[in-house]
Protein backbone atom coordinates (compact mmCIF):
# COMPACT_ATOMS: atom_id res chain seq x y z
CA UNK A 1 0.00 0.00 0.00
CA UNK A 2 2.80 2.38 -0.87
CA UNK A 3 0.31 4.86 -2.36
CA UNK A 4 -1.09 5.43 1.12
CA UNK A 5 1.10 7.91 2.94
CA UNK A 6 0.53 6.62 6.45
CA UNK A 7 2.07 7.08 9.84
CA UNK A 8 0.78 5.06 12.76
CA UNK A 9 1.29 4.07 16.36
CA UNK A 10 -0.07 0.97 18.06
CA UNK A 11 -0.30 -0.23 21.65
CA UNK A 12 -1.59 -3.37 23.31
CA UNK A 13 -3.67 -1.97 26.17
CA UNK A 14 -4.53 -4.16 29.15
CA UNK A 15 -8.19 -3.15 29.15
CA UNK A 16 -11.27 -4.23 27.23
CA UNK A 17 -12.10 -2.57 23.90
CA UNK A 18 -15.25 -1.17 25.52
CA UNK A 19 -13.21 0.50 28.25
CA UNK A 20 -10.61 1.89 25.85
CA UNK A 21 -13.38 3.27 23.62
CA UNK A 22 -15.17 4.83 26.61
CA UNK A 23 -11.99 6.55 27.82
CA UNK A 24 -11.22 7.63 24.25
CA UNK A 25 -14.56 9.38 23.73
CA UNK A 26 -15.55 10.41 27.28
CA UNK A 27 -12.20 11.52 28.73
CA UNK A 28 -10.54 12.85 25.59
CA UNK A 29 -9.26 16.00 27.25
CA UNK A 30 -7.15 13.91 29.63
CA UNK A 31 -5.09 12.09 27.00
CA UNK A 32 -5.44 13.79 23.57
CA UNK A 33 -2.14 15.68 23.47
CA UNK A 34 1.26 14.97 25.02
CA UNK A 35 1.75 16.37 28.51
CA UNK A 36 2.54 19.01 29.65
CA UNK A 37 0.22 20.30 26.91
CA UNK A 38 -3.51 20.05 27.65
CA UNK A 39 -6.76 19.82 25.70
CA UNK A 40 -9.06 22.29 27.47
CA UNK A 41 -11.74 22.09 24.77
CA UNK A 42 -13.15 18.91 23.26
CA UNK A 43 -16.24 19.72 21.22
CA UNK A 44 -17.28 16.48 19.58
CA UNK A 45 -20.61 15.62 18.00
CA UNK A 46 -19.99 11.89 17.73
CA UNK A 47 -21.87 11.09 14.52
CA UNK A 48 -20.91 10.90 10.86
CA UNK A 49 -20.66 14.50 9.71
CA UNK A 50 -20.46 15.74 13.30
CA UNK A 51 -17.91 18.14 14.78
CA UNK A 52 -14.47 16.86 15.73
CA UNK A 53 -13.11 20.07 17.27
CA UNK A 54 -10.41 20.43 19.92
CA UNK A 55 -8.19 23.14 21.35
CA UNK A 56 -4.64 22.20 22.33
CA UNK A 57 -2.91 24.42 24.88
CA UNK A 58 0.76 24.83 25.76
CA UNK A 59 1.89 25.17 29.39
CA UNK A 60 2.33 28.90 28.69
CA UNK A 61 -1.31 29.22 27.58
CA UNK A 62 -0.75 29.35 23.81
CA UNK A 63 -3.80 27.78 22.14
CA UNK A 64 -4.07 25.86 18.89
CA UNK A 65 -7.66 25.18 17.77
CA UNK A 66 -8.36 22.35 15.34
CA UNK A 67 -11.67 21.89 13.57
CA UNK A 68 -12.69 18.72 11.82
CA UNK A 69 -15.45 16.26 11.11
CA UNK A 70 -16.16 12.60 11.79
CA UNK A 71 -16.25 10.44 8.66
CA UNK A 72 -16.97 6.99 10.09
CA UNK A 73 -17.97 5.70 13.50
CA UNK A 74 -18.24 2.09 14.64
CA UNK A 75 -18.76 2.41 18.42
CA UNK A 76 -16.18 0.42 20.32
CA UNK A 77 -14.25 -0.48 17.15
CA UNK A 78 -13.34 2.42 14.87
CA UNK A 79 -13.38 6.21 14.62
CA UNK A 80 -12.36 8.09 11.47
CA UNK A 81 -12.00 11.88 11.33
CA UNK A 82 -10.32 14.61 9.31
CA UNK A 83 -9.42 18.26 9.56
CA UNK A 84 -9.74 18.59 5.77
CA UNK A 85 -13.42 19.47 6.32
CA UNK A 86 -15.51 20.97 9.05
CA UNK A 87 -19.06 20.30 10.13
CA UNK A 88 -21.46 20.60 7.20
CA UNK A 89 -18.81 19.13 4.88
CA UNK A 90 -17.09 22.49 4.40
CA UNK A 91 -13.63 22.03 2.84
CA UNK A 92 -10.78 23.45 4.89
CA UNK A 93 -7.43 24.37 3.37
CA UNK A 94 -4.25 23.26 5.07
CA UNK A 95 -0.77 21.96 4.34
CA UNK A 96 -1.06 19.17 6.89
CA UNK A 97 -4.54 17.77 6.40
CA UNK A 98 -4.90 14.03 6.87
CA UNK A 99 -7.47 11.38 7.73
CA UNK A 100 -7.14 10.00 11.26
CA UNK A 101 -8.19 6.38 11.79
CA UNK A 102 -8.39 5.01 15.34
CA UNK A 103 -9.14 1.31 15.78
CA UNK A 104 -9.84 -0.80 18.87
CA UNK A 105 -9.47 -4.57 18.39
CA UNK A 106 -9.70 -7.30 21.02
CA UNK A 107 -6.32 -9.00 21.41
CA UNK A 108 -4.72 -11.15 24.12
CA UNK A 109 -7.37 -10.29 26.70
CA UNK A 110 -6.95 -6.56 26.05
CA UNK A 111 -7.17 -4.12 23.18
CA UNK A 112 -4.92 -3.48 20.22
CA UNK A 113 -5.26 0.28 19.80
CA UNK A 114 -3.92 1.71 16.55
CA UNK A 115 -3.98 5.33 15.47
CA UNK A 116 -3.13 6.11 11.85
CA UNK A 117 -2.67 9.39 10.03
CA UNK A 118 -3.26 8.94 6.29
CA UNK A 119 -1.92 11.85 4.23
CA UNK A 120 -2.73 12.94 0.69
CA UNK A 121 0.91 13.18 -0.33
CA UNK A 122 4.36 12.07 0.75
CA UNK A 123 5.53 15.62 1.52
CA UNK A 124 2.77 16.10 4.11
CA UNK A 125 3.55 12.72 5.66
CA UNK A 126 7.26 13.54 5.91
CA UNK A 127 6.45 16.95 7.45
CA UNK A 128 4.19 15.28 10.02
CA UNK A 129 6.91 12.73 10.81
CA UNK A 130 9.53 15.48 11.21
CA UNK A 131 7.20 17.33 13.61
CA UNK A 132 7.52 14.38 15.99
CA UNK A 133 4.57 12.20 15.01
CA UNK A 134 5.98 8.98 16.48
CA UNK A 135 6.99 10.58 19.78
CA UNK A 136 3.86 12.74 20.14
CA UNK A 137 1.22 10.24 19.07
CA UNK A 138 3.13 7.53 20.95
CA UNK A 139 2.95 9.60 24.17
CA UNK A 140 -0.76 10.14 23.59
CA UNK A 141 -1.34 6.39 23.07
CA UNK A 142 0.54 5.75 26.33
CA UNK A 143 -1.63 8.30 28.16
CA UNK A 144 -4.80 6.67 26.78
CA UNK A 145 -3.48 3.24 27.81
CA UNK A 146 -2.72 4.37 31.36
CA UNK A 147 -6.21 5.82 31.85
CA UNK A 148 -7.94 2.76 30.33
CA UNK A 149 -5.89 0.27 32.33
CA UNK A 150 -6.60 2.16 35.54
CA UNK A 151 -10.33 2.28 34.72
CA UNK A 152 -10.50 -1.43 33.91
CA UNK A 153 -9.07 -2.58 37.26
Amino acid sequence: MSDLYELSVSRLIKASPETVWRIFVERTGEWFCPKPWTTPVVDWDLRVGGRANVVLQSPEGEQHPYSGVFLEIEPGRKLVSTGAMTEGWVPQAGDLNFVRIDTFEAEAGGTRYTSTARHWEEKAMETHKAMGFVQGWGAVADQLAALAEQADR
